[in-house]
């Protein structure tokens, strides 16, 4: 991913971000190859999947940039639990950021997902869909036209990334937003206002909806996809400016927000959004608990130092795998909360994040009752429960399993379910 700032004039951004407990991307995050052994390293990117529509019929919208192609495929419709059946674990991973460079990430994280029956969130930056020669059309709120902590693209990492989006969509997964430049701590976006969000909102569509303008790739694929239906949540950057973001989101019909600090328990509804907040899980050999994101552990592994100790860098990685498994297994055997976690496609520490995430899909997801899904998939799932049920999982404490068995506890009279949803009691007449 080309980047108009170097890595070593980025650590202010890092910076701010420490204090935030937030993941943060900043950089030519993607400039160099992984480290050897790390995911990605000398793997050829799979060919990008075609675009065909559904029933051979699409749908080009605006420039043709994205198209209307039918529901999207291998997206499960949800169903609503039987009285007494114990909820599924799910487990999302998701991705800030998300392009492809040079590493390959994007794309190996798809094969790992194929691999292992998952889908995932990628949090797209509608600046990696920006040639840096047309970086002016970008007006952040509060900074001047054309800059970004994150930088732009160019011409051939917004074709990569273009080709896995397209991929990604296709076979099942979300695309979110991570919005567009990142900007982090002092005059950054926790001092937005509404207003303020809803233009960053606005330019990160219209970047991805007018890519094949702004590149003048008019031959190009198209990705079949409406942006405007496709965006239904989001991460904001660092976990900065929530209040204000989510005000902005659900005035433009977003129905989750995942940029907050939260105990291992079931979701609400905050502002009229899903709160699908990172989370804070066990980890070995230190007395606090960590948050589900790759950032959080190198800053308490190395400091704003991306790449630390070489001989402490496997070991490192070793703690975050374990960590997010310690979190899996608490969840799992425990109140089966969602376990929600985040990561940038980053070598940081030799790679080895990558593969302590790398790890995690494989063991986890092919478990009896684990579903690895979107953060779609999870909302969609919640809109379809009875809410009293979800109101009585929501009383369980972090790991805290029901003492009267899950067969009890999950038995109720339930409400009427929202039309068509599948497995729905008849409403008596």
């Amino acid at each position: 991913m080309a980047a108009t700032k170097q890595l070593a004039t980025s650590f202010t951004a890092v910076a701010a971000c420490v204090a935030a407990l937030s993941g943060c991307a900043t950089g030519d995050h993607q400039a160099t190859g992984p480290q050897k052994g790390a995911p990605g390293a000398n793997e050829a990117a799979p060919a990008p999947a075609p675009a065909p529509a559904p029933g051979h019929v699409m749908r080009l919208i605006g420039d043709g940039s994205t198209a209307f192609t039918g529901s999207q495929p291998h997206l499960p419709r949800p169903e609503r639990l039987k009285s007494g059946r114990k909820p599924p674990q799910f487990v999302v991973f998701s991705w800030d950021g998300a392009g492809e460079g040079s590493q390959k990430l994007f794309s190996h994280f798809r094969k790992v997902a194929r691999q292992n029956n998952a889908t995932m969130t990628y949090f797209l930056s509608g600046v990696y869909l920006l040639p840096k020669e047309k970086r002016d059309l970008y007006r952040p709120p509060q900074h001047s036209p054309g800059s970004s902590d994150i930088g732009f693209n160019d011409e051939q990492g917004i074709k990569d990334t273009v080709d896995q989006l397209r991929g990604a969509w296709l076979e099942g997964n979300e695309i979110g937003t991570h919005f567009n430049g990142h900007f982090c701590g002092k005059g950054g976006v926790g001092e937005w206002s509404v207003a303020d969000w809803k233009s960053e909102i606005g330019q990160a569509r219209s970047f991805v909806k007018s890519w094949k303008t702004n590149t003048g790739m008019k031959n190009a694929a198209p990705l079949p996809f409406d942006y405007d239906k496709e965006l239904i949540g989001a991460r904001t950057p660092c976990l900065e400016g929530q209040k204000n973001f989510r005000r902005a989101a659900h005035d433009l019909g977003f129905r989750y927000d995942t940029s907050g600090v939260n105990d291992q328990i079931w979701p609400n509804e905050n502002d009229g959004l899903w709160d699908l907040s990172m989370q804070l899980v066990p980890f070995p050999g230190h007395k606090a608990e960590q948050l589900t994101m790759d950032y959080n552990f190198m800053v308490d592994q190395s400091g704003t130092a991306p790449q630390g100790d070489t001989d402490k860098q496997q070991f490192w990685g070793d703690e975050m795998r374990d960590s997010l498994l310690q979190g899996f297994d608490r969840a799992y055997n425990g109140n089966r909360a969602p376990l929600v976690i985040g990561n940038h496609f980053e070598s940081w520490n030799g790679g080895n994040y990558m593969r302590a995430v790398d790890e995690t899909v494989h063991a986890v997801c092919n478990k009896p009752e684990v579903r690895c899904v979107s953060f779609r998939q999870l909302a969609d799932w919640l809109d379809a429960q009875d809410p009293q049920i979800l109101k009585r999982l929501t009383t369980l404490g972090v790991g805290e399993a029901p003492a009267q068995g899950w067969a009890s506890f999950m038995s109720t009279s339930p409400a009427p379910a929202p039309k068509g949803v599948p497995g729905a009691p008849a409403v008596k007449q």
